[in-house]
């Protein structure tokens, strides 16, 4: 039996959580947390194993990896190939998997009436997993083509070549996603049998007792309890000692070193890195949060105020990383503009003098207290999260905390404790360093290469005098601490809502703006969500007029951000990006001091000045992201061209990169006035708001920007009202556009096959999602499972603008994208009968699952409000739409959804309108020369040039314009629209 009532254990949880825990420990040692919430829509559980990557065996690099590929795939219990995955996708959930250093996780969440067999589903990965020869041959290619798609990724390149310049003989210094080499070739070669490996691997390290368990339901801990020691307890407990991993993989051979690489976008960066104690040693304590907070902070008097300032630097992280229980990684990272490259030396010497400082001043109690204080406030009004996410976390936490902190992890630092953060800023030191240097002006300079990623390198040591030296040369600017943060919330009460709206209301409306208001009826917690739209005709009418109105939002928040980083500190976030017709302004967070920081935006916008020396910078970082546009992933490449063919307001990356030389900061001082000369105001403010303080806001915003006495703005004309309208695609036509992928190292290739089906309308809307739920685990079975067309296999809905469709990405070295798109029509076709042949019980299921998503209930105000602002943006304003999709999915018959697939989606249905985007990598260039030169097959058509197809085909109506009229009508009486019946689906 588990661990009785006798031994109950305190868990510390926020204030606000009414969830329920209990841990109990399984006769066969595995340690369970059982977690009850009533209110959940979604079940969920995470299975934490101890053992990951650095237990791959020599010579069988990301076989851990490899293994928890193939739990997936069946059971001794669910013979049936992928059962496990069509279980969960059809009943409305999810599942994955991650592999690290120390530990593997897997995790599911389904919904709430389904959760008990899918539990017992997961368990099996537990007890007697199959993993037949086939199987395993095929998931090879699955491997191999996740590491692919990784091969040019500067992310997994840096990281690789970090663990390679470390101990041979540690764990860390090794390769751990495995690909076909390490996996097939090389072991074939010894006579290694990976099949034979893999399961010893898992008979030698799968025990209970390495394993931690979380399980999330609706039901009461004693139902709970005796479901899971009923699933669970047959897992073997070979009582296995926790694999462990001594000593540290960096010696002295590898500090003190100045690694210059060379990455594949344009860019320089800069990784300071020392070796430290674990923190996790210390997580009450919290010496690298506060080394971390005072190292990586922006505001005035900070390494990365003084970088900014001198125009070297255009961010810097600073914080603990890669680390285990036994070794760990404190490191501070810099994006460096061109200038900063120039003055590296200079740049590390800054860092070594902050450090300095705080060895000089020593820990600092009252900054301690602050971050204590934040952090207490951050755990005790945090927001409820997606039960797939809490148990993730949990159970990770359960390998390295007392049950008393399992949900608190590190985040909650308590005791100050100058001895130890003493301690761990002594190891901050010259001699304990190790500094990378990346830049492509390396290219040609460099004499080693890194064997898994070909990251070219070189090594050159550094001394600590040498540090020394340049700690002497660098800038005399003054460094200081940061002041006390006065954005810290102190007034955490909940507003007293009067009227328990269900829906967004529009509270107020002039020629200026609009307000959309939702008070929190749901959560229960201080925090609030404002969103304004500046919809700004000027803003897009040329690819010049983009870029510029782009580099206006970067310049804000360069402007803003030594202010505005107090209050993110503090738990207040915001946002200030460019649109395709304006700019949006985002801010959430505490609500106490919530208009402060939105009124210092607005305030920011109206007093905007173009600052020649900034300008330079940020004109320098918006070139690099155009110039790395073409380092994007094949199928990345690929949804990009699906949206620039749809969308009829896009300009081309290419006209925006080749704008770009000849904008200078006189171009944006006389751009940005023009840009807001005429703007209308789209609002919403959800939260712990009340209705006049919500008017407030807005009132104040109009005040500053349209009724001062420099009339920043004025309305729009009526004609002025902007739409986003979208192609529509010929019925009985399959259109392709085939393209070479941009960078011409990278050997992927991609496909996005899109059906376009119809304009937002209940009924159509739902027969489109049951389609997708039922095809989405099928079409990834065959096309990634059994074919191996790729690791990026995906079946998913789109939504441009209310436009709905389909479509499948593929991303893929084994086909090119023609062949590829072959496969995806042979899919359709063999999934044809599988639809017709379909049980009327398996059809209700796959009905009742979509139910159950649809009244599934928003999480947090976050999530909620980001549901009605796409009601709001697209101008279909249906924020009841879920509550009446239920009902037309209730009376849905079988025969309806068959005639939907035959009219709309089934190869050479006459009313189909497809579009593949064919995307080509260096492997498939034969192929694509064909796509060119070969004739095209009956009902297809070649689009050869994008704008000449966009100015030929008809576009879709846009509601938005309908919407706002009806919603103008009925403004005054503050009231939902669809209470009066008013058919606002159109």
């Amino acid at each position: 039996m588990a661990v009785g009532k006798d031994e109950v254990v305190e868990i510390l949880k926020p204030r606000t959580d009414k969830r329920e825990y209990s841990r109990i420990v399984l006769d066969n040692s595995l340690e369970v947390l059982l977690i009850n919430d009533p209110d959940t829509d979604k079940c969920a559980a995470s299975m934490n194993v101890g053992i990951g990557s650095f237990c791959d065996p020599d010579g069988l690099e990301g076989l851990a990896h490899f293994l928890e590929h193939m739990l997936f795939y069946a059971s001794e219990k669910y013979p049936l190939e992928d059962s496990y995955s069509k279980y969960i996708t059809e009943h409305g959930g999810s599942m994955n998997a991650f592999t690290s250093s120390e530990h593997t996780n897997y995790y599911f969440d389904v919904n709430a009436d389904c959760f008990e067999e899918a539990l017992d589903r997961f368990a099996q990965f537990f007890i007697k997993p199959l993993m037949s020869p086939d199987a395993t041959t095929r998931e090879i290619k699955a491997v191999d083509s996740e590491n692919q798609k990784n091969l040019l990724s500067d992310a997994w390149r840096m990281n690789q070549l970090q663990k390679h310049i470390s101990a041979e003989s540690h764990p860390y210094h090794k390769f751990s996603t495995g690909n076909w080499d390490t996996l097939e070739v090389k072991p074939k070669a010894r006579g290694m049998d990976t099949r034979q490996e893999l399961l010893k691997l898992y008979e030698e390290n799968y025990s209970s007792n390495l394993m931690h368990l979380v399980v999330y339901a609706k039901e009461g801990l004693d139902k709970i309890q005796s479901m899971v020691e009923y699933k669970f307890q047959e897992i073997r407990n070979i009582d296995r000692n926790c694999p462990s991993f001594p000593g540290h993989p960096c010696t002295s051979e590898h500090l003190q070193v100045l690694v210059k690489a060379v990455p594949i976008k344009q860019g320089h960066r800069l990784r300071i890195i020392w070796p430290i104690t674990p923190g996790i040693r210390y997580h009450k304590e919290g010496p690298s949060r506060y080394l971390s907070h005072l190292i990586g902070h922006e505001g005035e008097g900070s390494v990365f105020y003084v970088l900014k300032t001198l125009g070297w630097a255009t961010s810097l992280s600073a914080g603990e990383s890669d680390w285990t229980c036994e070794f760990s990684f404190f490191k501070v990272i810099i994006e460096l503009t061109d200038a900063g490259h120039e003055r590296v030396e200079d740049i590390v010497g800054l860092v070594f003098k902050y450090v300095d400082l705080l060895q000089q001043s020593g820990p600092c109690k009252w900054i301690f207290d602050e971050l204590s204080a934040i952090s207490e406030t951050v755990f005790h009004y945090q927001d409820k999260t997606p039960p797939i996410d809490y148990v993730v976390n949990v159970a990770s936490n359960m390998q390295l905390y007392p049950p008393r902190d399992w949900l608190v992890g590190s985040s909650l630092p308590s005791i100050f404790s100058p001895s130890i953060i003493q301690s761990t800023l002594s190891e901050l030191t010259p001699n304990n360093v190790r500094i990378f240097w990346e830049s492509t002006k390396f290219e040609g300079l460099t004499d080693k290469t890194e064997p898994w990623y070909g990251t070219a390198y070189s090594v050159e040591k550094i001394t600590g005098s040498i540090i020394q030296q340049w700690m002497k040369s660098a800038p005399d600017e003054h460094l200081h601490l940061p002041a006390p943060n006065v954005f810290i919330p102190t007034d955490l009460s909940l507003k007293n809502v009067v009227q328990k709206v269900e829906f967004p209301l529009l509270l107020r409306k002039s020629s200026y703006s609009r307000l959309w208001f939702k008070p929190d009826t749901k959560f229960a917690t201080p925090k609030a969500y404002v969103k304004i739209d500046f919809h700004c005709p000027y803003a897009g009418k040329s690819p010049e007029a983009e870029v510029l109105t782009d580099m206006f939002t970067r310049l804000l928040m360069d402007y803003l951000n030594e202010y505005a980083y107090y209050a993110q500190v503090a738990g207040l976030y915001y946002s200030i990006n460019h649109t395709g017709d304006g700019i949006q302004v985002t801010v959430s967070g505490y609500n106490h001091k919530l208009r402060v920081l939105v009124e210092t935006v607005i305030e920011k916008i109206a007093k905007f000045e173009v600052k020649p020396e900034r300008f330079a910078v940020i004109k320098e970082m918006v070139a690099k992201d155009y110039q790395n546009f073409k380092f994007q992933q094949p199928y990345q490449q690929a949804m990009y061209y699906c949206s620039l063919i749809l969308e009829d307001s896009t300009w081309p990356w290419n006209d925006g990169l080749e704008a770009l030389p000849h904008l200078q900061a006189d171009s944006l001082s006389q751009f940005f006035p023009l840009m807001l000369s005429r703007t209308f105001l789209e609002c919403y403010i959800a939260g712990n708001v009340e209705p006049n303080e919500a008017e407030s806001m807005i009132q104040h915003i109009e005040d500053v920007l349209f009724k001062s006495p420099q009339h920043i703005s004025q309305s729009l004309f009526p004609s002025q009202h902007l739409t986003n309208r979208v192609i529509k695609l010929e019925r009985g036509v399959n259109y392709f556009y085939p393209a070479e992928g941009l960078n011409p190292s990278d050997e992927n290739s991609a496909l996005v096959h899109y059906i376009q089906v119809h304009r937002d309308e209940f009924l159509l809307n739902v027969k489109l999602q049951l389609f997708a739920l039922i095809a989405k685990q099928p079409a990834f079975h065959q096309l990634r499972s059994v074919e191996q067309l790729g690791y990026i296999t995906v079946l998913m809905q789109r939504n441009d603008s209310g436009v709905r469709g389909l479509q499948f990405i593929i991303q893929s070295t084994a086909k090119g994208p023609r062949n590829i798109d072959l496969r995806v029509e042979a899919f359709l076709k063999m999934f044809e009968s599988k639809l017709y042949e379909m049980s009327e019980e398996e059809f209700k299921s796959n009905v009742n699952a979509l139910i159950d998503m649809k009244l599934e209930k928003h999480k947090n105000l976050r999530e909620e409000s980001a549901f009605y602002w796409r009601e709001i943006s697209d101008g279909t304003l249906k924020f009841d739409r879920r509550a009446c999709e239920v009902p037309a999915l209730k009376q849905l018959t079988q025969k309806e959804l068959i005639d939907f697939f035959d009219e709309n989606i089934k190869v050479g249905a006459p009313r189909k309108k497809a579009l593949s985007i064919r995307v080509y990598g260096s492997l498939h260039m034969s192929e694509y020369k064909t796509d060119q030169t070969e004739p095209n097959e009956p009902a297809s058509v070649k689009i050869d040039d994008i704008f000449s197809f966009r100015r030929s085909r008809p576009l879709y109506e846009d509601r938005r314009l309908q919407m706002v009229s009806m919603a103008l009508k009925y403004c005054c009486l503050k009231i939902p629209l669809r209470a009066f019946g008013i058919p606002i689906d159109g």
